[in-house]
């Protein structure tokens, strides 16, 4: 039993004496090349700048917003509504429950069949969806929407399966309703737009000090000297005029000169929060250099109803992308190898891959695109459809004596 117990673990070791000799005398490591796209672009810091008009303070009573942030309001819209006291506070808190309790009987009493309650049902687990991806998202304030339609649909659920004389709940309602209305005439005040925009509640000073004007050749130093005033602040809100946002950042001279200088002049801003999309613009305008250094004013036309909330924000300014074929660094080659009939090598100067082709490695030539930190993107340059490098190949990272159409062992 001891001899062979002996026998046994030499064995075991001389099959992994064998294996890491084979290993390391043959050193064929291979990898798959895939399709992938590089975005260029120039990371900046700067503010993003509105026309604003800051609606005036009011300390007259008790102040209760009716607008969303980014809704639209026309000009002489409600924006807000003043209370005189507490109690007229809790009694229009009233009069909006009732309000959507009564819309929620109605809807009931002409919706009692089978094909409304599965369409609530479907309504129901949508918003519950949403509601999560708001949450997971961090946009809270999207999330307190949608909670309340949610529970208005649950609501409405409720109501229309529980049946009964709607008919005399809807009069008591509406009843009450009226009766409240009627009390509450005269215990509020409103707050108008004077003219059209978007609302928004955030106040952050920078509304006179960084505007279109003010950005037009201001220097480094003086875009980062700025600073709020906070006397300006409200609790009402602004309004955000027009459909024109800026973005005024500070760049090195060459990267202003080189974005000014794209023959299309496609860019995109992509800011670093508190946005979910890339925001096409234009480069406006580039100030005066100070140190090298210029003010880039980027300007953009679309989505002005998701950035009312931003100010001093991080982002990429993208200019251009670039799609190809990435392989490891290690694996593009300088020059082609070729086996002479004598077993010489003859080598010529050509940018390429090696790939595993059958039992064979093939030089494929490429053309470099783009030089990552360990990587490159390639596109193929051969004209003989086997030689085309494509998405999928295996690539020969590192191998011992390799050259054209050498058998792989």
């Amino acid at each position: 039993m001891k001899l062979l117990t002996a026998a046994v673990t030499l064995g075991v070791l001389s099959y992994f004496v064998f294996q890491a000799v084979g290993y390391f005398n043959d050193p064929l490591s291979t990898t798959l090349a895939y399709a992938y796209q590089v975005e260029l672009g120039v990371e900046a810091t700067g503010y993003v700048v509105r026309t604003e008009r800051v609606l005036p303070d009011d300390d007259g009573g008790l102040l209760r917003i009716q607008r969303a942030e980014g809704e639209r309001v026309g000009s002489g819209g409600t924006v807000a509504a003043v209370y005189a006291d507490q109690a007229s506070l809790d009694r229009q808190a009233e009069i909006d429950a009732l309000a959507v309790r009564l819309e929620q009987l109605r809807y009931a009493q002409e919706s009692l069949d089978a094909g409304t309650v599965k369409k609530l049902d479907t309504q129901i687990e949508e918003s519950i969806l949403n509601y999560r991806r708001c949450v997971t998202a961090d946009r809270l304030y999207d999330a307190e929407n949608e909670a309340s339609e949610l529970r208005a649909l649950v609501l409405k659920r409720d109501y229309t399966d529980g049946g009964g004389d709607l008919a005399d709940q809807i009069q008591e309602v509406d009843a009450q309703l009226q009766s409240l209305r009627s009390q509450a005439a005269g215990s509020v005040r409103r707050i108008t737009a004077p003219e059209a925009g978007l609302y928004s509640g955030e106040v952050d000073g920078f509304e006179t000090v960084l505007t279109p004007e003010t950005l037009e050749g201001m220097t480094p130093s003086q875009l980062g000297s700025l600073t709020a005033q906070m006397e300006a602040a409200s609790h009402v809100g602004k309004l955000i005029l027009g459909n024109a946002w800026y973005y005024g950042a500070v760049l090195t001279a060459a990267d202003a000169a080189m974005l000014d200088n794209l023959p299309d002049g496609s860019l995109s801003l992509r800011f670093a929060k508190g946005a979910d999309r890339d925001f096409p613009v234009v480069l406006d305008s580039i100030g005066p250099s100070e140190n090298g250094r210029v003010v880039a004013v980027f300007r953009g036309n679309t989505y002005l109803q998701e950035l009312t909330l931003l100010r001093q924000q991080r982002a990429e300014i993208l200019y251009d992308a670039v799609e190809g074929v990435r392989i490891p660094k290690t694996a593009l080659r300088a020059e082609r190898a070729v086996q002479n009939e004598d077993g010489s090598l003859t080598t010529a100067s050509q940018t390429g891959v090696y790939c595993v082709v059958g039992l064979r490695a093939r030089f494929k030539p490429v053309d470099v695109l783009y030089t990552g930190e360990n990587f490159v993107l390639v596109r193929a340059t051969a004209t003989d459809e086997e030689l085309i490098l494509r998405p999928g190949e295996e690539i020969i990272i590192s191998a011992k004596g390799l050259y054209d159409r050498k058998v792989l062992q």
